[in-house]
């Protein structure tokens, strides 16, 4: 890849700043910048002493490689603006770097004979800081036209990063697996910290007694694998704590205890698999989870209204089936007589 190439951000968010620095920084050179803030985008051009302009267009124009670092509502946009406006050519790269879009979301500028390519690095970014500090050695997902691939590895080597290849048809299971990963492990020590709250500790008492076992998990999970690195009650087969556990749990808002049940029917398909639990166990535990007395105590419904499941009110059945063909016990949502989830 020649780091001469030239680029234009367009969109001065976390991303888009952080890549147009590091870019920079690598000997690829900045011709323009856009942003919906004219305010952003004059503060990025001046730190990448380039121009800040007014139209995408504008800023695209001379560029090689264009990064559409917008929001994703907004990417479909501005290559829509890209291609109308005619500054599209052959051997011009148009890379968006959403997670959860495909690069088909860009097909005006394949028409006028740009190549379209997805970049998404499989990363999380707090700020402008915490995303120049973490782009570098990330692993990207990349997905687009084949011809152009090669240019955007090159991209990957100079962010000392690393890649792997997918269909545009995966891209949502991608993103889903990435939002399981970041996002919901947010949630998970959320939910830890507030129960921890529940015993009279503030969230940062909370947070300092919790950490270590966090940080000591994910060293497990690097060294052993996720299956190997499971402890705990389901991967002991222990029932009386879980039921220990569930009961404690009835006395917490209904949404804790429904997000334990279901995290422990899943980490059950997790013991099997490690083989730290029998089939036969897995089935006894699926049933605690699963019980259908406990899914009747008051205020603890999971509430959906007929229009969000299209059944007919008050009718809705639900079963689950286990990685092992072992199908759990029906258990019964309950309407929310308004409609919709409880304020």
């Amino acid at each position: 890849m020649n780091h001469k190439s030239s680029f234009a951000i367009i969109g001065a968010g976390k991303v888009g700043c952080a890549l147009g620095i590091l870019l920079k920084e690598q000997g690829y050179q900045p011709v323009g910048v856009a942003s919906r803030s004219f305010v952003s985008a004059r503060r990025l051009a001046e730190t990448l002493e380039t121009t800040a302009c007014k139209d995408v267009a504008e800023a695209a124009e001379l560029a090689d490689l264009v990064f559409i670092t917008t929001t994703d509502r907004e990417i479909e946009a501005v290559a829509g603006s890209l291609a109308r406006k005619g500054v599209c050519r052959q051997g011009q790269i148009i890379i968006h770097t959403s997670g959860a879009l495909a690069s088909d979301i860009m097909a005006p500028v394949r028409q006028q004979g740009a190549s379209a390519v997805s970049m998404h690095p499989l990363q999380s970014f707090a700020s402008v800081e915490s995303a120049k500090e973490n782009l570098p050695g990330s692993c990207f997902a990349l997905e687009g036209d084949e011809w152009a691939l090669p240019k955007v590895i090159g991209v990957v080597d100079a962010l000392q990063g690393r890649y792997f290849v997918i269909k545009a048809e995966d891209k949502s299971l991608y993103h889903a697996a990435a939002v399981v990963a970041s996002n919901y492990l947010v949630s998970l020590v959320h939910l830890s910290s507030t129960i921890y709250q529940k015993l009279g500790l503030d969230e940062a008492q909370a947070m300092d007694a919790l950490f270590p076992l966090i940080q000591g998990t994910l060293n497990n999970i690097a060294k052993s694998g996720p299956a190997a690195a499971l402890t705990g009650p389901v991967a002991r087969g222990d029932g009386t704590t879980l039921k220990g556990h569930l009961k404690a749990l009835q006395k917490m808002d209904w949404r804790v205890s429904e997000a334990y049940r279901s995290l422990g029917l899943y980490t059950v398909g997790v013991a099997m698999e490690n083989g730290s639990i029998t089939t036969n166990e897995g089935a006894s535990l699926s049933k605690l989870f699963l019980e259908e007395g406990n899914y009747e105590q008051a205020g603890n419904y999971c509430r959906f209204s007929a229009h969000e499941t299209g059944r007919t009110a008050h009718s809705h059945v639900n079963s689950l089936r286990l990685s092992n063909g072992y199908t759990g016990r029906r258990f019964r949502y309950r309407r929310y007589p308004g409609g919709g989830l409880p304020r």
